[in-house]
Formats: structure tokens, sequence, C-alpha cells
């Protein structure tokens, strides 16, 4: 989860060192991965995940998975170790993608793509899958989170019921969502709100 006032999970320029993340459940239940150090590029906290995942507890087993801003990789990690079928996980951010392919190469697991690229521009294109549970957590300020919904539905990348997660600087009633999204459960922890939508 991103600091309201600093770019995301995906933030450039992250310090030399190392941090830590732990999987809360499930095949790799405890089990605590490296993450690069520095501002900007930290797990989405572990009393946050756990409240997601108990949200989307009947949902992620079997699920094709899209990380848009996965960052540190805690999110795509944690539906991979509750039976998510296969993931997608994207970012800018090269160190970023290193660390998450070599955390998955360390857990022997081979259902993650692990992608350096912009995900606005790898989803403004014909959708390559459909799928059932999106990650969304982008840089704050910078209007990222309704042009990344827009082009979900625009190119066809999700399923009809599909479950979409949201981390924003704003109160999810503000957000300009898509017309047949509807808000199921949100919450707030400091600045930040997060929410789970389905699509109709």
């Amino acid at each position: 989860m991103a600091k309201p006032s600093t770019p995301a999970r995906a933030a450039q320029g992250a310090s030399q060192g190392q941090g830590h993340l732990r999987i809360i459940a499930g095949e790799w239940r405890s089990r605590r991965l490296a993450v690069p150090a520095g501002q900007g590029l930290r797990p989405t906290p572990d009393r946050v995940r756990e409240t997601v995942f108990n949200w989307l507890a009947p949902y992620i087993e079997g699920a094709q998975v899209l990380d848009a801003f996965t960052g540190s990789g805690a999110l795509v990690l944690e539906a991979l170790s509750r039976g998510a079928e296969d993931a997608v996980a994207l970012d800018s951010n090269p160190a970023a993608i290193s660390n998450l392919k070599d955390n998955l190469e360390l857990l022997r697991c081979p259902r993650g793509q692990i992608l350096q690229t912009d995900a606005l521009r790898y989803l403004d294109g014909e959708a390559k899958k459909q799928f059932d549970v999106v990650f969304l957590d982008p840089p704050f300020h910078q209007d990222l989170l309704a042009n990344t919904c827009n082009l979900l539905e625009q190119h066809q990348w999700l399923r009809e019921r599909a479950w979409i997660y949201t981390e924003s600087e704003a109160a999810p009633s503000s957000l300009q969502m898509p017309a047949n999204w509807r808000l199921h459960r949100e919450k707030k922890t400091g600045q930040v709100h997060y929410a789970l939508w389905q699509r109709g």
C-alpha cells in the first residue's frame, strides 16, 4: 500500500537494502520473503491483506488474477499461496520485478507471469485473457485508478462477475468507476481507502 503523498509501491529509486513481507495464509503460510527497501515500495500491511483476503476467500481458489501495480508483490503472492490458478503481475520498476521473479523461483511457483511494463500501456490493447480477481493499488494523485478501470472494461479484460480490489486516496463513493461495478465492501486505514467492487 502506498503513502498518499508519495508514489505507490512501484516508486523508482529505492534505496539499497531489503525489507520483508510475510505471507499470511495458504500454501506458503508464514513464509518471510525479501523485498527491496525504499520509500514507496512497501508491502500492503498484514492487517489490510488479511481483511482483503477474508473478503475474497470464496473466490480466490482457482482464480485468474491480475495485479496491475504489483510493487512488492505482496498481494499477488498471497493470492497464489491461497490457491489462485494463475496470476499476471505488472510493474514499471525493474527492481520490483526482479525481486518478485526471485521470490517466485524461491517458492518454486511457475504460476506467475511477471512483466516489467507500464500498466496502462499493457491494458490499452486487446485482452490476452480475462481475469476473475484484479488488484489495483496505483500511485496516488496521478489519476491512474479511473483510467485503469476504464481500460479493463473497454478492452474486456474482466470476466462477467469479476472482483476488483482498489486502494485510493479518495473515498470509494467519490471515485469515477465503471457504471456496472458495484461497491461490495470498503474500509479506511489512516488516509488510505480500500474497497472491493464486483463487476455486474
